[in-house]
């Protein structure tokens, strides 16, 4: 395990690591600051991740990283389980051509270049957010893209997210950053 890190990095991530510290500030992809702890917040958060899988075979159930940005916590979602397929959603041109120079060994990943609206309805078994709107935009979104019984999960600095009357909170994880900070990844499921 790196020092710095409470998680080691898959190789898809630590190549998106490399990416990231080469582009970062020609791309304006992050803030300043160290980068490592945006790589444990996703690898965290979606280790602890519980999709559930499609019948042995079959192709992988379709999840969305809504904003993908610099690919958190898009990467670590394919990279953490690889039997999903992952759509990493960017409207941002420069953003869309760094995440292509990221997909590399990622063969479950693909890119979206546009806004969630033009996403097909009810295409997708699960959606990831980390700072792509407030909850309630976020579930505003799933009601439209989820197929029935699907997951919604909320990456937040605290787990004050009430579910609405038509999603189920089924499982919430709280995990500490190697900087301090404290974490959650809280799962809802829309009910139908």
């Amino acid at each position: 395990m790196s020092p710095s890190l409470n998680i080691d990095l898959l190789p898809a991530e630590k190549a998106h690591m490399t990416l990231l510290a080469k582009w970062r500030k020609a791309m304006d992809l992050v803030g300043p600051g160290p980068l490592e702890p945006h790589f444990e917040d996703a690898a965290l958060a979606m280790g602890a991740l519980r999709p559930e899988m499609g019948p042995e075979g079959s192709p992988g159930p379709l999840w969305a990283d809504l904003g993908s940005g610099a690919g958190f916590p898009g990467v670590a979602l394919a990279a953490r389980h690889p039997g999903l397929q992952v759509q990493w959603v960017e409207s941002r041109q420069r953003r869309v051509a760094f995440l292509k120079r990221v997909l590399g060994s990622l063969s479950n990943a693909r890119i979206h270049h546009g806004r969630s609206e033009t996403l097909p309805d009810g295409a997708y078994q699960g959606i990831v957010s980390r700072a792509y709107k407030p909850p309630a935009g976020v579930f505003e979104d799933a009601r439209r893209l989820l197929a029935p019984g699907g997951h919604v999960a909320l990456m937040r600095a605290e787990d004050d997210v009430e579910a609405p009357a038509d999603f189920e909170m089924f499982h919430v994880e709280h995990y500490a950053l190697s900087d301090g900070r404290t974490r959650c990844l809280l799962q809802l499921r829309r009910l139908d």
